[in-house]
Protein backbone atom coordinates (compact mmCIF):
# COMPACT_ATOMS: atom_id res chain seq x y z
CA UNK A 1 0.00 0.00 0.00
CA UNK A 2 0.93 3.55 -0.83
CA UNK A 3 2.49 5.19 2.10
CA UNK A 4 -0.14 8.32 2.14
CA UNK A 5 -3.11 5.55 2.25
CA UNK A 6 -1.58 3.41 4.83
CA UNK A 7 -4.17 4.61 7.27
CA UNK A 8 -7.66 3.29 6.79
CA UNK A 9 -8.67 6.89 7.79
CA UNK A 10 -6.80 8.12 4.76
CA UNK A 11 -8.07 5.57 2.47
CA UNK A 12 -11.48 6.21 3.27
CA UNK A 13 -11.59 10.00 2.49
CA UNK A 14 -9.33 8.61 -1.00
CA UNK A 15 -12.36 6.57 -1.69
CA UNK A 16 -14.65 9.92 -0.77
CA UNK A 17 -12.73 12.35 -3.05
CA UNK A 18 -12.78 9.48 -5.71
CA UNK A 19 -16.84 9.40 -5.18
CA UNK A 20 -17.37 12.75 -5.27
CA UNK A 21 -14.76 14.04 -8.50
CA UNK A 22 -15.02 10.52 -10.56
CA UNK A 23 -18.63 9.13 -9.45
CA UNK A 24 -17.75 6.41 -12.19
CA UNK A 25 -15.00 4.69 -10.76
CA UNK A 26 -15.59 1.65 -8.49
CA UNK A 27 -12.83 0.45 -5.88
CA UNK A 28 -11.38 -2.65 -6.63
CA UNK A 29 -9.06 -2.83 -4.01
CA UNK A 30 -6.32 -1.60 -5.90
CA UNK A 31 -5.25 0.55 -3.68
CA UNK A 32 -2.21 2.12 -6.34
CA UNK A 33 -5.54 2.77 -8.60
CA UNK A 34 -7.21 4.85 -6.07
CA UNK A 35 -3.87 6.90 -5.07
CA UNK A 36 -3.76 7.81 -8.93
CA UNK A 37 -7.44 8.76 -8.74
CA UNK A 38 -6.55 11.16 -5.78
CA UNK A 39 -3.22 12.41 -6.97
CA UNK A 40 -5.28 13.79 -10.36
CA UNK A 41 -8.06 14.84 -8.58
CA UNK A 42 -5.04 17.01 -6.84
CA UNK A 43 -3.44 18.04 -9.65
CA UNK A 44 -6.79 18.84 -11.74
CA UNK A 45 -7.12 21.51 -8.69
CA UNK A 46 -4.28 23.18 -9.50
CA UNK A 47 -4.44 26.30 -11.48
CA UNK A 48 -2.85 25.44 -14.99
CA UNK A 49 0.47 26.74 -16.27
CA UNK A 50 -2.22 28.47 -19.21
CA UNK A 51 -4.74 30.16 -16.86
CA UNK A 52 -1.06 31.16 -14.89
CA UNK A 53 0.13 32.42 -18.27
CA UNK A 54 -3.69 34.24 -19.02
CA UNK A 55 -3.05 35.93 -16.12
CA UNK A 56 0.46 36.99 -16.72
CA UNK A 57 -0.57 38.47 -20.06
CA UNK A 58 -3.26 40.19 -18.63
CA UNK A 59 -1.28 42.07 -16.13
CA UNK A 60 1.21 42.99 -18.58
CA UNK A 61 -1.56 44.16 -21.22
CA UNK A 62 -2.81 46.32 -18.45
CA UNK A 63 0.59 48.24 -17.40
CA UNK A 64 0.96 48.84 -21.10
CA UNK A 65 -2.64 50.14 -21.27
CA UNK A 66 -2.40 52.46 -17.92
CA UNK A 67 0.59 53.92 -19.79
CA UNK A 68 -2.08 54.86 -22.92
CA UNK A 69 -4.19 56.46 -19.99
CA UNK A 70 -1.87 58.46 -18.12
CA UNK A 71 0.30 59.25 -21.88
CA UNK A 72 -2.96 60.99 -23.45
CA UNK A 73 -3.15 63.31 -20.27
CA UNK A 74 0.50 63.91 -19.60
CA UNK A 75 1.71 64.69 -23.00
CA UNK A 76 0.98 68.01 -22.44
CA UNK A 77 3.22 68.61 -19.44
CA UNK A 78 6.09 68.55 -22.04
CA UNK A 79 3.98 69.48 -24.81
CA UNK A 80 4.80 66.32 -26.74
CA UNK A 81 2.36 66.06 -29.18
CA UNK A 82 3.33 63.01 -30.96
CA UNK A 83 3.12 61.50 -27.80
CA UNK A 84 -0.73 62.64 -27.60
CA UNK A 85 -1.62 61.93 -30.97
CA UNK A 86 0.02 58.09 -30.51
CA UNK A 87 -2.58 57.08 -27.68
CA UNK A 88 -6.11 57.63 -29.54
CA UNK A 89 -7.45 56.43 -33.16
CA UNK A 90 -7.45 59.07 -36.04
CA UNK A 91 -10.41 58.28 -37.54
CA UNK A 92 -13.93 59.62 -37.08
CA UNK A 93 -14.93 56.90 -34.68
CA UNK A 94 -13.15 58.74 -31.85
CA UNK A 95 -15.85 60.64 -28.91
CA UNK A 96 -14.92 62.61 -26.66
CA UNK A 97 -18.05 63.61 -23.90
CA UNK A 98 -16.48 66.74 -22.16
CA UNK A 99 -17.47 67.83 -19.14
CA UNK A 100 -19.55 70.97 -20.76
CA UNK A 101 -22.30 70.27 -23.50
CA UNK A 102 -19.57 70.09 -25.84
CA UNK A 103 -18.63 66.82 -27.48
CA UNK A 104 -15.54 65.85 -29.99
CA UNK A 105 -16.72 63.93 -32.62
CA UNK A 106 -14.00 62.57 -34.64
CA UNK A 107 -10.32 63.02 -35.04
CA UNK A 108 -10.53 65.58 -37.72
CA UNK A 109 -12.05 67.92 -34.55
CA UNK A 110 -9.83 66.65 -32.33
CA UNK A 111 -7.07 67.77 -33.43
CA UNK A 112 -8.21 71.50 -33.80
CA UNK A 113 -7.65 71.85 -29.98
CA UNK A 114 -4.50 71.43 -30.08
CA UNK A 115 -4.04 75.25 -31.60
CA UNK A 116 -5.12 75.62 -28.03
CA UNK A 117 -2.86 73.18 -26.03
CA UNK A 118 0.51 74.17 -27.90
CA UNK A 119 -0.18 77.72 -27.72
CA UNK A 120 2.51 79.47 -25.15
CA UNK A 121 0.46 80.98 -23.10
CA UNK A 122 -1.29 77.43 -22.06
CA UNK A 123 1.15 75.81 -19.75
CA UNK A 124 0.22 72.24 -17.98
CA UNK A 125 0.67 72.32 -14.51
CA UNK A 126 -0.43 69.32 -12.83
CA UNK A 127 -1.64 65.44 -14.32
CA UNK A 128 -2.96 63.24 -11.22
CA UNK A 129 -4.98 60.43 -11.55
CA UNK A 130 -6.40 57.92 -8.88
CA UNK A 131 -8.41 54.82 -8.32
CA UNK A 132 -7.67 53.74 -11.91
CA UNK A 133 -9.44 50.30 -12.60
CA UNK A 134 -8.87 48.79 -16.36
CA UNK A 135 -11.13 45.55 -17.86
CA UNK A 136 -9.93 43.83 -20.75
CA UNK A 137 -12.16 42.14 -23.00
CA UNK A 138 -12.01 38.19 -23.10
CA UNK A 139 -11.51 38.26 -26.97
CA UNK A 140 -8.26 40.46 -25.92
CA UNK A 141 -9.07 43.45 -28.43
CA UNK A 142 -10.83 45.59 -26.27
CA UNK A 143 -10.43 47.47 -22.88
CA UNK A 144 -12.01 49.92 -20.66
CA UNK A 145 -11.45 52.03 -17.78
CA UNK A 146 -12.35 54.55 -15.11
CA UNK A 147 -10.35 56.81 -12.90
CA UNK A 148 -10.18 60.50 -11.08
CA UNK A 149 -8.38 62.85 -12.45
CA UNK A 150 -6.96 66.22 -12.00
CA UNK A 151 -6.03 68.35 -15.16
CA UNK A 152 -4.94 71.50 -14.09
CA UNK A 153 -2.67 74.31 -15.95
CA UNK A 154 -2.83 77.97 -16.59
CA UNK A 155 -3.57 79.82 -19.44
CA UNK A 156 -2.01 83.11 -19.74
CA UNK A 157 -1.16 82.84 -16.09
CA UNK A 158 -4.66 82.54 -14.88
CA UNK A 159 -5.69 78.87 -13.48
CA UNK A 160 -7.76 76.73 -16.23
CA UNK A 161 -8.75 72.88 -15.74
CA UNK A 162 -10.20 70.33 -13.93
CA UNK A 163 -10.23 69.29 -10.73
CA UNK A 164 -12.01 65.90 -9.58
CA UNK A 165 -13.15 64.76 -12.84
CA UNK A 166 -14.46 61.28 -13.14
CA UNK A 167 -12.64 60.15 -16.37
CA UNK A 168 -14.06 56.85 -18.50
CA UNK A 169 -12.84 55.27 -21.75
CA UNK A 170 -12.54 52.46 -24.44
CA UNK A 171 -9.61 50.85 -26.13
CA UNK A 172 -9.82 48.91 -29.43
CA UNK A 173 -6.48 47.18 -29.95
CA UNK A 174 -5.27 47.33 -33.59
CA UNK A 175 -2.28 46.36 -35.30
CA UNK A 176 -1.24 45.26 -31.78
CA UNK A 177 -1.54 48.72 -30.33
CA UNK A 178 -3.38 49.91 -27.73
CA UNK A 179 -5.48 53.28 -28.73
CA UNK A 180 -7.98 55.05 -27.25
CA UNK A 181 -11.58 55.16 -29.23
CA UNK A 182 -14.12 56.89 -26.39
CA UNK A 183 -13.88 58.64 -23.41
CA UNK A 184 -16.70 60.57 -21.22
CA UNK A 185 -15.42 63.11 -18.98
CA UNK A 186 -18.06 64.41 -15.98
CA UNK A 187 -18.19 65.92 -12.86
CA UNK A 188 -20.36 65.01 -9.62
CA UNK A 189 -23.20 66.94 -9.47
CA UNK A 190 -23.55 67.40 -5.65
CA UNK A 191 -19.86 68.22 -5.24
CA UNK A 192 -20.57 71.08 -8.12
CA UNK A 193 -23.81 72.17 -6.16
CA UNK A 194 -21.77 72.14 -2.82
CA UNK A 195 -19.15 74.51 -4.48
CA UNK A 196 -21.50 76.67 -6.28
CA UNK A 197 -23.35 77.10 -2.82
CA UNK A 198 -20.24 78.13 -1.21
CA UNK A 199 -19.46 80.50 -3.83
CA UNK A 200 -22.76 82.40 -3.05
CA UNK A 201 -22.77 82.37 0.31
CA UNK A 202 -19.67 83.58 0.16
CA UNK A 203 -20.41 86.21 -1.86
CA UNK A 204 -23.48 87.13 0.75
CA UNK A 205 -21.20 87.05 3.61
CA UNK A 206 -20.36 90.81 4.99
CA UNK A 207 -17.05 92.03 6.09
CA UNK A 208 -17.31 90.90 9.47
CA UNK A 209 -18.04 87.13 7.76
CA UNK A 210 -21.72 86.52 8.66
Amino acid sequence: MSPILKSPARLWIAVVLVSLFAPGFVPTGNTFDIYRVEAGIVETARPSADAAGADAASTGEKAVIEKVIRDNIGWALTKDRPLAESTMVHDEGLFIFNPTSESTIGWSQLVKNFEFWMDPRFKALTCEIWDLRIGVSRSGDAAWWSCMLNDLGQWDGKPTGWKDTRWTGVLEKREGKWLIVQMHFSFASDKVAAQVKAKLDAGKAGPDGR
